[in-house]
């Protein structure tokens, strides 16, 4: 009896080699997390404090202090942002909001106290978001930078190239600084 080569009948099979995903994350989100936790049980541990100096302190109202802390921790916790190839996209503590940032149709930014960048894609996505958040990351400018590019070199942008501009000019006015003063964001 023979015996059988199976090295013959294996064949190797054909590897898919991907290139990863360029992705860039809000690096100053963790501390915003940590201020968001700081505060709300900083608010926590201070009712539940004085409510039981006080003698008042029982389940009910123990109940009603976590979830106020609770609140506030939500309200103060900002949206993780995120972006990759094409792409954007901001997790808040209910959701996760995404658009593609090679395919907007519309950029709205407005200035004042509450800044608020407003973007739109072509399947009626739509992301609101700090503007500074992008302008503090170049990580993330740059790849947000580079699909919108890309949407309004294709024609895909219908409105907020002004606006886009402005960004854009700001964000260069801040990398400029940057390097010329040699220090961190300003």
């Amino acid at each position: 009896m023979g015996r059988r080569s199976t090295r013959s009948a294996v064949r190797p099979a054909a590897v898919a080699v991907r290139t990863p995903e360029r992705t860039a994350t809000d690096e100053d989100w963790p501390a915003a997390l940590r201020e968001a936790v700081v505060s709300g049980a900083g608010l926590l541990v201070a009712l539940v404090a004085l409510d039981a100096a006080a003698g008042s302190l029982d389940v009910l109202r123990g109940g009603l202090w976590a979830a106020l802390a609770a609140v506030l921790f939500g309200l103060l916790l900002p949206p993780r942002v995120t972006a990759g190839q094409g792409w954007l996209a901001a997790r808040g503590p209910l959701r996760r909001r995404l658009v593609r940032t090679d395919r907007l149709v519309s950029v709205r930014w407005s200035e004042g106290v509450a800044q608020r960048l407003v973007l739109r894609d072509d399947a009626g996505r739509r992301l609101v978001l700090d503007p500074r958040v992008l302008l503090a990351n170049p990580a993330l400018w740059h790849l947000f930078a580079t699909g919108a590019r890309t949407a309004q070199d294709s024609g895909v942008l219908l409105c907020g190239a002004t606006a886009l501009r402005q960004l854009t000019e700001r964000a260069e006015e801040r990398t400029a600084r940057t390097l010329l003063t040699g220090n961190g964001p300003a």
